[in-house]
């Protein structure tokens, strides 16, 4: 296939940039088109699934991920990985882990494609866990990594005092302080070590390790700290093989998993590349196209996909329904070849499973092969003419096309006589349509638009042309020959009149009628385009218009009904509160039997009347009741009350006595449970309280959050969050792991930190404990 001509290439970058993963990349840059229809509709359907995704739920969690196989290779091999190894293996598994999150309440059988991608992947939330628990960055590792590794930091950090403490005494004291080109205790080689002027060098007994560039300064090791520096020194050799030991055994829980691990890398990267696909479809706005078993391609608004999308024009092009072959034609730069190569790209694009950039009607079949002979460069290499070179390729598609083919011709016969330029490219169109091939090719010759106008299976296209402005309009006409345009446009731009009456004098009659027949055509053509624009535009106002009335006549009737609620609410309220007055009469009559039995019938032709009214909304809820078993019954679920003859919410668990708080309205009552029914189609209220447990949230902080590897998006939420439960805790202090990185992190968190009223101070982790890793902060009590 002529990918290269048609600016395939270009689109697969494009592709290219929406991926992450190395696997996902590569995957990009091997995409070619299918030639087979059923691996098509695959590919169309595993990027229309990733869209709705896409869609439904945003950027899919994989980040960059950089080439694994070494490090899967290094486990394999028995050797331990790196801090950085070993971070990057774990990203695996954590990648795995928020890929099956991000899918797991999703319907199956909407991704019947993706849907074995996301089941496939291996999780293990243990290795994950302890991984990327104790190892900060690809230079730091935990002190909870071992028991070990803390009792060795913690000895070195107690050793480092006390020598600090003995040099500061040093420093400071009157006898020695004057030797001392400034009072502080610095490090050299690993040791601590104090400067000592030149000039006094004698006065402190020790090793000197290093000297200033003006050499004024020796930087001295006393004699009386020497065994504490190599009491240090030997806990950090400790300290390294402890942390070779750990390295050793955290890639070992790597080894029973490498075929999981290297199947991970495999899906994920074939999902990366979905998703590629499908952000690159939004970025065109583009859709899935049709494939048809009829050998046509009609595309609706279709745009060229490397244009800028605020100047293409979209158009209309088909071939292969009415006629095999469709000749366009008009004058240079009119976007006869602009509209060539959207129709070879975009159906490279559909039958590489990429969605394309037309409407949602658009068709294509699959060819088993697309030839484009685009373009006048000569070849030089060959030391060939432009038509030569035209020739060479055209051969060469002669010989390799089928009537399974697609051929796209431009500028067809250009570079020779016009006469013989114009009848071998008739013979070659002719060729091609009798071996049926599909053609679409651009031309300047009236020879062939004559043809093409009386041959079966030909069809004639026209770029627009605006004589008026001089410039192209880039509209493609379907079934009307281009004007040249010639006497026009020479005539706008001042050449005399009379050259151009001469030269129309010239012109062979017969030419002259043709040209006048096409002015016509182009003329007609042109005004029923634009009578079709406006009863378009006619039809739109008059459906925005139906659709305003209806929505007009919708809201009158919603209006109506709440009238009609409204009033019985009122009537309700009023029967409610003579059924209550009754009840009190009643308990102050009790030494009356014939005026009690008197107004116990006034209260039952009450509860009567209340419930002869009917809310609006009771009376749709009443198609969808259920029976009420005890055991099914929950706070916030919504019921409908036989009694009241309306609807409530539940607001506590049944009673001993069988009866349940209903919420009604304002009015909250116990009622039994013989007289609720459940309604089906409902939403459970959220009647549940917030309470928060100051004790237990002291039990259940941790004293670190560990925010390496999140994005400063993703990490200040968490960041919020743990400063409320820290907070709300007894804890004093807390740590916050971000890790060294770009710093970008460190810095948001340290914003944040600033601006927080509840933080007493905050600094960054020293020696032991995480370095600029980390930050420690002091919570205000």
């Amino acid at each position: 296939m002529d990918l290269l001509k048609l600016d395939y290439d270009k689109v697969i970058e494009k592709l290219k940039e929406n991926a992450v993963s190395k696997n996902g990349i590569t995957l990009c840059e091997n995409l070619k088109p299918y030639t087979k229809k059923e691996d098509v509709l695959r590919a169309q359907k595993e990027t229309t699934e990733s869209y709705n995704l896409f869609a439904k739920h945003g950027m899919i969690p994989i980040g960059f991920m950089e080439d694994t196989d070494l490090y899967i290779k290094t486990i394999e091999s028995g050797i331990s990985l790196s801090l950085k190894g070993l971070l990057t293996v774990a990203d695996i598994l954590k990648t795995a882990r928020e890929l099956t999150e991000y899918f797991k309440d999703e319907n199956k059988e909407d991704y019947p494609i993706l849907s074995n991608y996301f089941a496939n992947l291996y999780q293990n939330r243990e290795i994950e866990k302890t991984i990327f628990s104790n190892i900060y960055d690809d230079s730091n590792i935990s002190d909870s990594a071992s028991k070990r590794l803390a009792q060795i930091r913690k000895s070195i950090s107690q050793n480092e005092r006390d020598i600090k403490n003995r040099l500061n005494t040093f420093v400071h004291s009157s006898t020695y302080s004057k030797y001392l080109q400034e009072p502080v205790v610095t490090m050299r080689n690993d040791r601590f070590v104090i400067p000592v002027k030149q000039e006094y060098r004698s006065q402190i007994k020790g090793f000197v390790h290093d000297m200033s560039s003006s050499g004024s300064t020796l930087f001295i090791e006393p004699m009386s700290v020497f065994d504490m520096n190599n009491t240090i020194n030997d806990l950090r050799v400790e300290e390294k093989l402890e942390i070779d030991r750990i390295l050793k055994d955290y890639t070992n829980m790597f080894v029973p998993y490498t075929k999981e691990l290297e199947n991970n890398v495999r899906l994920i990267g074939m999902l990366d590349f979905a998703f590629a696909k499908a952000k690159l479809a939004d970025l065109m706005h583009a859709v899935e196209p049709i494939i048809n078993d009829e050998k046509y391609v009609d595309l609706k608004n279709a745009r060229h996909p490397l244009i800028d999308a605020e100047k293409v024009v979209p158009i209309d092009i088909s071939v292969g329904k009415e006629y095999t072959s469709l000749v366009i034609t008009g004058p240079n730069t009119g976007g006869k070849t602009v509209s060539l190569k959207t129709l070879g790209l975009i159906t490279l694009m559909g039958m590489s499973g990429l969605h394309i950039p037309a409407k949602e009607t658009s068709s294509i079949y699959v060819f088993d092969n697309i030839f484009a002979d685009i373009g006048d460069e000569q070849s030089i290499q060959e030391n060939l003419s432009t038509f030569s070179s035209h020739m060479t390729n055209i051969s060469k598609i002669i010989k390799e096309s089928t009537s399974e083919s697609l051929i796209l011709l431009d500028e067809l016969g250009s570079g020779t006589d016009p006469l013989e330029g114009a009848n071998l490219a008739i013979s070659i169109l002719e060729h091609f349509k009798n071996q049926g091939s599909l053609i679409v090719s651009t031309t300047h010759y009236p020879q062939i638009k004559q043809y093409a106008l009386i041959e079966e299976g030909f069809k004639n296209a026209s770029c627009e042309f605006d004589v008026e402005e001089l410039r192209p309009t880039y509209k493609l006409l379907i079934g009307v020959p281009g004007k040249s345009n010639a006497f026009e446009i020479s005539k706008r731009i001042g050449i005399d009149n009379n050259i151009i009456k001469r030269a129309q004098d010239l012109m062979d009659k017969d030419a002259i009628s043709f040209e006048d027949v096409l002015k016509n055509i182009h003329d007609d053509k042109i005004k029923i385009e634009n009578d079709k624009k406006e009863i378009e535009k006619n039809l739109i106002q008059i459906t925005d218009l139906r659709k305003s009335l209806e929505k007009d006549n919708k809201d009158l009737e919603n209006k109506s009904k709440e009238m009609v609620e409204n009033a019985k609410r009122e009537a309700r309220d009023i029967l409610l509160d003579a059924k209550d007055n009754a009840t009190n009469i009643i308990r102050e009559m009790k030494n009356n039997p014939d005026d009690i039995k008197a107004l116990e019938r006034l209260r039952s032709d009450l509860n009567k009347s209340i419930k002869n009214i009917t809310f609006v909304d009771d009376e749709n809820y009443k198609d969808g009741l259920t029976k009420v078993n005890v055991s099914d019954l929950e706070i916030g679920m919504r019921v409908y009350v036989s009694t009241f003859n309306q609807t409530g919410i539940i607001k506590d668990i049944p009673t001993k006595s069988g009866k349940v708080e209903v919420q009604m309205g304002g009015l909250n009552t116990y009622v039994k449970v013989d007289d609720l029914e459940i309604l089906q189609n409902q939403e459970k209220e959220n009647v549940s309280k917030v309470k928060t447990n100051v004790s237990s949230k002291s039990k259940t902080t941790s004293t670190e959050l560990n925010i390496i590897g999140l994005t400063v998006d993703e990490a200040l939420p968490l960041v919020d969050k743990y400063m409320d439960d820290v907070f709300l805790s007894s804890m004093n202090t807390c740590r916050i792991v971000h890790g060294k990185g770009t710093g970008r992190l460190k810095q948001a968190v340290h914003t944040y930190l600033k601006n927080d009223k509840r933080v007493k101070s905050y600094r960054l982790g020293t020696y032991g404990e995480g370095d600029t890793g980390v930050t420690i902060v002091e919570i205000k009590r």
